[in-house]
């Protein structure tokens, strides 16, 4: 069986309909027998002994003619199909509603182009490509490495909650030292529900009321802001831009709106990240683990594969997940970023 080349598409007739799209759900039925595939389709079936020539090309011949990404296609179509899926182009014609960041579309085993369903939306890369925040969330990256191993990774919105919460005096005694705030006899809610600060020691014998209490700038700043703290609010925000410039600003507005949230953040430093999130902390004598692991990033940052997977691997180590916290005019939104194995 061979077929030809038509505006883009590899065009197969006989038996095709029954042979490709009914049984299998490749291409898309053009009426009559004939179905039209797309090149990575018809790359496949070729490699599969499927379909013997496109135009007089075999496998080879076709992946040079395409040129282009369709070397890395391949491989993550070839894996999924390896795999059970069937997978169709995310193009016009083939699915509804095409999405510009999306290569493929997977749907769920036992299902095919025919059906209303959609389990994977999935956007291939290569390990050096450049990948803007704006085109992530409902759908997978699959990254293909320089060896030509596939990582998946699942990016989705994340809504991070929780039933963190105190009620806190007002006006509490603080000097801003450095880039840090220390609260002097600070008052017990602020620490022991609050999760605010880290004591400084014990020396009055009480080890929930320590002596003073060390805050970071932007704890500081926010506490400042709800008139926790006798500070200058904006003279906390000034030191805070000194020795961070505009990440400080953006770290303030996710610890904001995390503690709006009802979620305590405390800092990530040890983990690479920003923030380690705790959803429900009614005591810090009973703390448990934090759930996730918070990077804060402009809107309009751009990713790197590689780097996406270091903080989602290091995430996944420490039993937490990976969520980034994009910052711009519009407000905080939430990438949750894990591995998946299709």
């Amino acid at each position: 069986m061979d077929g030809r080349l038509r505006d883009g598409e590899v065009v197969v007739g006989g038996d095709a309909r029954q042979r490709f799209y009914d049984s299998s759900g490749y291409g898309r039925p053009l009426g009559g027998q004939e179905v039209a595939l797309s090149r990575v389709e018809a790359a496949y079936l070729l490699f599969k002994g499927d379909i013997d020539s496109v135009e007089g090309m075999g496998f080879r011949e076709l992946l040079a003619d395409a040129g282009g990404e369709i070397a890395t296609r391949f491989l993550v179509y070839a894996d999924l199909r390896d795999r059970g899926f069937y997978l169709s182009p995310a193009r016009e014609g083939w699915v509804d509603a095409p999405r510009s960041n999306v290569d493929l579309v997977v749907y769920p085993r036992g299902k095919g182009p025919w059906d209303d369903a959609v389990l994977y939306r999935i956007r291939v890369v290569g390990e050096r490509a450049s990948v803007p925040a704006a085109d992530l969330g409902d759908s997978v990256l699959a990254v293909v490495d320089e060896e030509s191993e596939i990582t998946y990774l699942e990016t989705d919105g994340a809504d991070l909650r929780g039933s963190s919460g105190a009620d806190l005096p007002r006006d509490v005694d603080a000097d801003l030292l450095d880039d840090r705030v220390l609260v002097w006899d600070p008052p017990g809610p602020l620490h022991e529900r609050g999760f605010y600060g880290q004591p400084l020691d014990d020396r009055d014998g009480h080890p929930d009321r320590p002596s003073a209490l060390q805050l970071s700038l932007v704890e500081a700043a926010y506490l400042a802001d709800e008139g926790v703290l006798s500070l200058d609010a904006g003279a906390a925000r000034e030191r805070g831009r000194e020795v961070e410039g505009e990440r400080f600003d953006r770290r303030l507005r996710v610890y904001r709106a995390l503690r709006e949230r009802g979620v305590v953040p405390k800092t990530g430093f040890k983990f690479g990240a920003d923030f380690r999130t705790y959803a429900d902390v009614e005591s810090v004598d009973d703390l448990g683990h934090s759930e996730a692991l918070v990077r804060v990033l402009p809107a309009d940052h751009v990713f790197s594969p590689r780097d996406l997977a270091l903080d989602v691997r290091l995430a996944h180590g420490v039993r937490k997940r990976m969520v980034f916290a994009l910052v711009g005019s519009a407000g905080v939104s939430w990438l949750a970023v894990k591995r998946l194995t299709p």
